[in-house]
């Protein structure tokens, strides 16, 4: 049976050295199975919103165990990789500043 795990890891952010959430999400086939169809899904700093996609020297990046995501089939917008929704999201966004 396929699962679906969710990846976390955190590290600083280069602008304002606030924590940098990131995380990726892949499926096993089985549980002893490795990671397959692994996607990133995105980083930001919950500080002051900027995307920094990886963490940089002299930090390094704190990882989370993974945990278990109820698998949900989304639909893709081109090569980036993410949702309809967090794209329409991203874009209502930018139209209120």
């Amino acid at each position: 049976m396929k699962k679906q795990y969710l990846h976390l890891s955190a590290y600083t952010c280069d602008i304002c050295s606030g924590p940098v959430i990131a995380g990726s999400l892949g499926v096993r086939e089985n549980e002893i199975s490795k990671e397959s169809e692994i996607s990133a899904v995105g980083a930001i700093c919950i500080s002051c919103g900027h995307r920094q996609d990886k963490a940089t020297e002299p930090g390094r990046p704190r990882y989370f165990f993974p945990i278990e995501w109820e698998n949900v089939n989304i639909k893709v917008v081109g090569r980036s990789g993410h949702s309809e929704a967090a794209y329409a999201e991203a874009l209502n966004r930018a139209e209120r500043h």
